[in-house]
């Protein structure tokens, strides 16, 4: 079984051969128990290997959202998005609200629910993409690093409008939502509220084009309420 690659099953062997409980169990389900260890073997190593690519911030998870009133989260809504049917539907996700409102939890909290569902995620600060990108251009190594991008289904642009982006990151943040757009998802996290984005990217013609992508095909989660982190250090 190890020189197969069955080492969920071999594992699953060596537990019944270190316990009298499985004993008197019928030979089919014996063997269905040691095909279920290899199954789930292979769903954890899959999913660690996603988890490891997505290099997500945080490691949160859905199950540890916090729906305290203040923050205006709607429970249906979360719960709708918990099923990752949106990123199998190629539709976008903005989360806004102030610092410390928990977006980039919240944030990675869906990129773990989507790794879960075996979705490929990659978790970047915007600023620091458009950077990449932008050393990219220079050093011909743009469309490759167009084309990495390409193989997530989920791309998780957090920090959104914190600071300015040069007329290049402009077009390069054009040229990544085109290019997802009816193919895969992005989630932009960040203070702004959506209405400001237009003035925030400062060119007509950039932001008409990247707000007609988003603006039809896009969840949203304006959090309020205070700071998740004044909460934290308070409790301490």
């Amino acid at each position: 079984m190890r020189d197969l690659g069955l080492d969920g099953m071999a594992g699953a062997v060596e537990h019944h051969a270190a316990s009298t409980a499985y004993a008197d169990l019928p030979f089919n389900d014996r063997l269905m128990h040691l095909l279920h260890a290899e199954g789930a073997w292979r769903d954890e190593r899959r999913l660690k290997r996603i988890l490891k690519m997505a290099r997500l911030k945080i490691p949160a998870a859905v199950e540890d959202i916090d729906y305290r009133p203040s923050r205006g989260l709607d429970r249906s809504q979360v719960a709708e998005l918990m099923t990752c049917a949106w990123v199998s539907a190629h539709e976008h996700l903005i989360l806004t609200g102030a610092t410390g409102t928990g977006k980039t939890h919240l944030a990675c909290a869906f990129g773990g629910q989507a790794a879960r569902h075996g979705l490929m995620v990659r978790y970047a600060r915007t600023n620091q993409l458009l950077e990449d990108l932008a050393i990219a251009h220079q050093d011909g190594t743009v469309v490759k690093a167009r084309t990495a991008l390409a193989r997530f289904d989920l791309l998780i642009l957090d920090d959104f409008g914190l600071a300015p982006m040069t007329e290049r990151g402009k077009q390069d943040l054009l040229d990544i939502i085109d290019a997802r757009t009816r193919t895969s998802s992005i989630l932009l996290a960040g203070q702004l509220p959506f209405k400001e984005w237009h003035a925030y990217i400062d060119n007509p013609m950039v932001a008409d084009a990247i707000l007609d992508r988003v603006a039809n095909t896009s969840h949203r989660i304006q959090l309020s309420g205070e700071s998740m982190r004044r909460l934290t250090a308070s409790r301490k």
